[in-house]
């Protein structure tokens, strides 16, 4: 993820997201909607990753929040966005989702019917991954997230411990380990990030690792 107050060792400028709904109308409460969940913090919001369809209905944003680190403490920093247009009767709809990690708002949308190879996050945007094993899980993630339901995250954007904590639960129910730890740790003088997952028999193991991880007082996952 990036800094929340400097984005990134960037080499080029921070981009900022064009939502291209100028022409677009929609009904009040639609409108009024995507105000306050999305478009109120316009200017602060920066597209890791967009996709858009060639007939321009749909498009697919991967956006992080520079101002949720300024909101409730451990709030998710990513925000996953999908907008439809109608574009004979000039409207739109949208759907939007908070998410701690970048991979799980990938997945969100890969699942509202983006195209997987079409939401890769932008590499000059961020700490890129440290090695070969979070490459792996941030893909697996993006392509079977919809295997867990969130239960629980928190993202601690201390420059000296820059940490996010993910429990999931598996919808399967006979899977084993069901509850799932994802742990995110940015190394902020390399400036990479690594991501593992654990699995847990309980709820409470689960919850219990994570408070402790930010407590910085955890055990390897399990």
């Amino acid at each position: 993820m990036l800094s929340p107050t400097e984005p990134a060792p960037a080499r080029k400028p921070i981009p900022q997201v064009d939502f291209e709904l100028d022409d677009f109308d929609a009904d009040e409460e639609v409108y009024l909607d995507f105000y306050h969940q999305v478009a109120v913090n316009e200017d602060m919001l920066v597209p890791l990753a967009e996709h858009h369809t060639a007939d321009g209905v749909h498009s697919f944003y991967v956006l992080f929040d520079r101002t949720a680190t300024w909101g409730h403490p451990g709030m998710p920093q990513v925000l996953a966005v999908h907008l439809q247009r109608d574009r004979e009767k000039q409207t739109f709809t949208f759907e939007q989702a908070q998410l701690p990690l970048p991979a799980m708002a990938q997945s969100w949308l890969i699942h509202r019917g983006c195209p997987h190879e079409s939401i890769g996050l932008d590499p000059e945007l961020g700490p890129p991954p440290g090695d070969e094993a979070t490459r792996a899980l941030e893909q697996r993630l993006a392509g079977d997230g919809d295997h867990y339901a969130m239960g629980y995250s928190y993202t601690q954007d201390d420059p000296d411990d820059m940490v996010t904590v993910v429990a999931l639960r598996a919808l399967a129910e006979r899977a084993p380990s069901p509850f799932r730890v994802i742990v995110e740790e940015v190394d902020t003088d390399a400036w990479t990030h690594t991501l593992r997952e654990g699995g847990f028999a309980t709820v409470g193991e689960a919850l219990q690792w994570c408070n402790d991880r930010l407590a910085g007082e955890a055990g390897p996952l399990p």
